[in-house]
Order: C-alpha cells, then structure tokens, then sequence
C-alpha cells in the first residue's frame, strides 16, 4: 500500500492548471505547424500564423493562449494499492483549481449553479472523473475546456442499422454546423457505443490522447484517418474563412453497447486543446 497525501495531490493540480493554460502539448503544437505548411489558403496561411505567433506570446509571457481557460475537467487514475491521506481528494482537486486559477490570473468562469448563474470566483467546481486502475500509482490529467467549441458538440443515439456510414454522417454534420463558431483548427474528440453518459466521456477523453497516437484497433484507426480528410473537405478552413485545415486532429475511442444502440458523440475543441498529464 502507498500512501499519498492530499496536499501533493492539491500542489500538483495548481502547477498543472497554470502550466496548462499557457504552453500547449507538444503534439497539438506540432500539428497546429503542420497545418501552416498544408494550408493553401492565403487567408488560412495568415491565420495559421498569428495563432502560432499567440501561441509564442502566450509561452514567452506567462499568459493565457486563449481568454477562456474553461471549465477544469480533471481525470484520476487511481491506483487500487493507493491510500490518499489529508482528507477528501476531491476537495483537494478543487483546491488546486482554486489555487492554480488565483496564482495564474487566469479567467474563472464557473457559475455555481446552470440557471441562477452566479460567479463561484474562483473557476471551482472542476468536473472530476474517477478510475480504479491496478498498482500504486496516481495519474492526473488535466483538460481545462473552452466553452466555444463546448457548445458546437453533439450527442446522438443513432440505431444500430445506421452502421459506420451512420457515425460518419455525425460527425460530417456536427462539424458542419459548428462552422467558425469552434474557433477551427479544431480538435475532434469522438466516442462510440456506451450508454448516454458513456459515450459522452468517450469522446472527452478522446481529446486527450496525443494526436501522434493512433487508435490500436485497425478500422477505428482507418476512420480517424478517413474522417480527418472528410472534415478537412468541407472548406471550412482556419478562423471559418476558408481553407484545407478545418481539423488538425480527430481521436476516436470506442466501447461494447447494447444490441438496441449505437450512441455517438463528437466533443468538438478549438485549436487550443490543452491537455497535461502526470503521474504521482
């Protein structure tokens, strides 16, 4: 048994959500200079350039990418050999949060609750996921979401004779719609099969997982491909305007369902898709 102490746990999280909101990933960064070279838009090429020149400004400056430093979506891995000490490790995640967002400046834009909509000050509660995995350790990744793109994501329950080319036409259409308001480049999290709520964090978590990382299961891993090209051909291009770089990157993840369902949601990020991952 390990034992972990909700102050590491609290420290942890602040440094994350501070580091987060002002250096991307290197592999969103990387595509994001990648879709620079591949743009054959005059206005895309420009756009593709300030972004990449924010991102920079952002780095150099210790200052937010993006104004919205989103709502914190925080998921634990916790390993079942881990005993966290020091009180409730949701409290302490919150606590990071709160930290993290006064020590930064960085835009706290939770309300307390959906209607009254009152500023809790301070960008808490997260949203915190929790997974029983095997072993002593703790794994931490942070994905603070911008509401932008948040807001252009769907969920549909197709049927199950609606097959792939009914997946697909989700996809094509959810993207579609979402134009320029995702703020495009975008990043496209998918999930497949589940239940409602399942289908949902599939495609949450989808966002995540490095864009250099292929889906090892060979036809999800030939639909990430295939639908990345499709989305990059619907001419919505960078900042909405035009072009061959709607999409930078398109994760897929996958789950059993039941034999009456085929549920898919497209979890829809702009270029700014900040994701940090470490493990304790």
């Amino acid at each position: 048994m390990r034992t972990i102490h909700t102050d590491e746990i609290t420290e942890n999280i602040k440094e994350m959500c501070m580091q987060v909101n002002v250096r991307l990933s290197d592999d969103v960064k990387a595509a994001l200079l990648a879709g620079k070279e591949k743009e054959e838009s005059v206005i895309g090429r420009q756009i593709l350039g300030q972004l990449e020149e924010n991102m920079k400004i952002a780095a150099a400056e210790n200052i937010p990418i993006c104004q919205d430093t989103g709502m914190t979506v925080v998921f634990l891995k916790i390993g079942q050999e881990v005993h966290i000490e020091g009180g409730f490790v949701g409290d302490a995640v919150n606590e990071g949060i709160r930290q993290g967002y006064e020590e930064g400046y960085l835009r706290k834009s939770v309300v307390g609750d959906p209607l009254i909509r009152e500023n809790t000050r301070d960008n808490t509660p997260g949203v915190i996921h929790y997974e029983m995995v095997p072993g002593d350790k703790l794994e931490i990744t942070v994905a603070p979401k911008g509401f932008g793109s948040e807001n252009m994501s769907r969920l549909v329950m197709l049927k199950p004779a609606d097959g792939v080319e009914g997946v697909k036409k989700v996809i094509l259409d959810t993207v579609e719609a979402a134009g320029p308001n995702a703020c495009p480049p975008m990043v496209i999290g998918v999930g497949v099969g589940g239940t409602f709520e399942k289908c949902a964090l599939l495609a949450k978590k989808a966002l995540t997982r490095d864009l250099n990382t292929r889906s090892a299961i060979p036809y999800v891993r030939e639909l990430e491909e295939e639908m990345l090209e499709k989305v990059n051909q619907l001419g919505i291009g960078p900042g909405g305007l035009g072009g061959r770089v709607t999409a930078i990157g398109l994760n897929i993840e996958t789950y059993p369902t039941h034999i009456a369902g085929l549920p898919v949601a497209v979890n829809i990020c702009c270029h700014v898709n900040r994701h940090i991952h470490r493990v304790l």
